[in-house]
């Protein structure tokens, strides 16, 4: 047992991450999909923290992440203006229940028409 005092639990907050991934073998997207974005919420005690630990899971799940955009708080999004929907909200609140990264949509790109 160590005497040092324990430091306190700096707040978490959840950010909305959108993630772009390539191929890998047993990432689970549809055969002929070149990639995906995944919409995603994650706790973090600053995006990025939030950015790491979402990567990290992705990678654990045979996927192949190659960009990430954050896109900030609730509270970061609201001021920029998004339109925010219910369950969404409870989407973020269980990520931040659970510290845990929730991916809430996956959108497969099909070549080269689906960039840009």
């Amino acid at each position: 047992m160590s005497d040092t005092p324990k430091k306190p639990k700096k707040p978490h907050s959840v950010y909305t991450l959108v993630v772009e991934v390539g191929r890998k073998s047993g990432d689970g997207l549809p055969k002929g999909a070149t990639g995906a974005a995944l919409m995603c919420y994650a706790s973090g005690v600053d995006e990025a923290e939030a950015v790491r630990e979402t990567v990290a899971i992705l990678k654990q799940a045979d996927m192949a992440p190659l960009d990430v955009t954050g896109y900030g708080t609730l509270e970061d999004r609201k001021e920029q203006g998004h339109e925010i929907e219910p369950d969404e909200i409870e989407l973020m609140q269980q990520a931040l229940d659970e510290n845990s990264v929730i991916v809430a949509q996956v959108t497969p790109f099909f070549g080269d028409a689906d960039k840009g």
